[in-house]
């Protein structure tokens, strides 16, 4: 590591960049026993530029890029469509130019994602490209993509993360974190309000606040000018948390107290949504989602995504 932290910024001080400098950094010969089986050296180098000089490569081009999928369909227009781009797909892969085959297919797929014979090719030249690779992380993104491009990405039944336990050891401070991460912003543009969260059974206590569009949270104090005041024992909030109890229940059978206006609660839950974690990262990958019930403060699931 001392080497690549090293040599990576002898690079970047000769103008090599960060998007250059994976393809540059080679590590010694002379220490066989070297290898980068848990991050890839690629991956590091680029994070020892990102760590002293950040992600930008200085070029004013990338500064503000276009999203991938905006771009994609004046790229595939300058190069004659996707006949002409499919050809060459299958002449770089033929010759072994995996990485230039990726290149014009993946602009093809974002701009086409419906096209199946793009996308096919694709994977043709990520699973070679999984092949070559000596570091898992490595091999598994491509052969994942490549996988996702022909199936989709797969669905059924995934590890739970939620569990008891789980939630047992999340600060009450995290799950409010968690809760400001939920919040669309966009849905909360017009509230503003001051909630005091007290949980007697392990003396905790805190100020949420809801301003500008941002749900923060202070550990430690109480407002003097709170609009709703929740007491609810830890133990109880953690019925909350895992989805068995909704904290309307509890306030209505006496389990939780409060005092204040309970419409911001309502406001609270109004502007929550629930993640969907299976997100496509390769443009027409994603199936149907399944559409349930939404309960505003439950600790949702949290998946390993794209493996």
């Amino acid at each position: 590591y001392a080497h690549q932290n090293n040599q990576v910024l002898h690079y970047a001080n000769q103008g090599v960049t960060i998007n250059e400098v994976h393809n540059v950094y080679r590590v010694p010969d002379n220490s066989w026993l070297t290898r980068f089986y848990h991050g890839s050296k690629e991956n590091n180098a680029r994070a020892v530029v990102n760590k002293y000089l950040g992600h930008w490569d200085a070029n004013p081009a990338t500064l503000i890029p276009l999203a991938p999928r905006d771009s994609a369909p004046l790229y595939v227009e300058m190069m004659g469509g996707s006949e002409k781009i499919l050809a060459k797909g299958i002449e770089l892969i033929n010759s072994g130019q995996y990485r230039h085959a990726v290149e014009i297919l993946d602009r093809l797929v974002f701009a086409e994602p419906t096209d199946q014979p793009a996308k096919d090719l694709l994977a043709d030249a990520y699973e070679q490209l999984g092949y070559q690779q000596e570091n898992p992380g490595l091999r598994n993104a491509f052969l994942a993509g490549a996988f996702e491009l022909r199936s989709g990405i797969p669905e059924g039944a995934s590890v739970k993360s939620s569990g008891p336990d789980m939630i047992q050891a999340m600060t009450t401070g995290l799950f409010l974190d968690f809760l400001g991460i939920r919040m669309d912003s966009t849905k909360a543009e017009d509230f503003e309000f001051t909630i005091n969260l007290i949980t007697p059974d392990n003396g905790e206590k805190y100020i949420v606040e809801l301003s500008n569009a941002t749900l923060t949270n202070i550990e430690g104090y109480l407002a003097e000018d709170a609009d709703l005041t929740i007491t609810i024992n830890r133990s109880d909030l953690e019925q909350v948390m895992m989805g068995i109890k909704p904290l309307t229940e509890q306030i209505e059978d006496g389990t939780a107290q409060t005092e204040g206006d309970l419409g911001v609660l309502k406001q609270l839950a109004s502007a929550m949504i629930e993640f969907d974690l299976f997100f496509e990262v390769l443009p027409g990958t994603k199936g149907p989602s399944a559409e349930g019930e939404l309960n505003p403060f439950e600790v949702g699931e949290v998946h390993n995504v794209h493996e």
